[in-house]
């Protein structure tokens, strides 16, 4: 797909709170915002998928656990497996994980209670998911979660080496080694924790978001 992403499906489940903001995130970034219902499996021809954030289903039983099983999340995981490109940001990130379409779990904060603030996040590598910023280089994107802790046993974390695309640059809620963010063995599918879709807008006090949702859009996330 040399000529890039165009029309970018946001799915909506029941509790997903970010849905809309996402659509408007990516149509400011010059992309065209496909709504997608849990209950469908028809991606409407879209050319990457965003799973956003909220408490999909409640958070009933885990954060993520009812939502995996919604018949949209049939349709992603075939569209994944065929190459699609699959963002999922927060609640989305938490999803991925219990569909078993990104490695690891998200557990709750360490210190036990829900944070909502601006966080500054560390470039691991230069990568298509990151738009082309250098290792080292940071952006400021707040974070809301409450289980944002994304945990693998210290033995496997060798296996993710190579996948991390942002680290916290302070242990904000106890993650495994920071990670904020990482992306699947064939790069097309990507999780973060922190919100890209409200860091857009200089009212808001960053457009450091843009950077991602515009590298989402990009030829290069393709061939990730």
């Amino acid at each position: 797909m040399s000529e890039g992403i165009t029309r970018v499906g946001v799915v909506t489940f029941p509790g997903s709170q970010d849905d809309r903001d996402a659509l408007r995130a990516v149509e400011l970034c010059g992309g065209e915002g496909v709504s997608l219902w849990h209950g469908d499996d028809d991606l409407q021809g879209v050319d990457a998928i965003i799973l956003p954030g909220g408490f999909s289903y409640g958070d009933h039983l885990r954060c993520g656990a009812l939502a995996r099983f919604s018949p949209i999340m049939g349709a992603v995981t075939r569209f994944a497996g065929e190459g699609g490109v699959v963002l999922g940001i927060c609640n989305g990130f938490q999803i991925l994980c219990e569909a078993g379409l990104l490695p690891g779990v998200l557990r709750p904060n360490h210190g036990g209670r829900f944070i909502c603030r601006d966080v500054e996040l560390v470039i691991e590598r230069r990568s298509a998911w990151t738009g082309g910023l250098e290792a080292g280089e940071r952006l400021r994107i707040p974070v809301k979660h409450h289980d944002g802790a994304w945990y693998l046993p210290a033995d496997r974390l060798d296996e993710v080496a190579e996948a991390v695309v942002l680290r916290y640059a302070e242990d904000v809620n106890g993650a495994s080694e920071r990670i904020a963010g990482l992306v699947n063995a064939t790069g097309n599918v990507c999780g973060l924790m922190p919100h890209p879709e409200h860091a857009v807008d200089a009212l808001l006090g960053s457009t450091d978001g843009r950077l991602l949702i515009e590298a989402l859009l990009a030829p290069s996330v393709t061939t990730a």
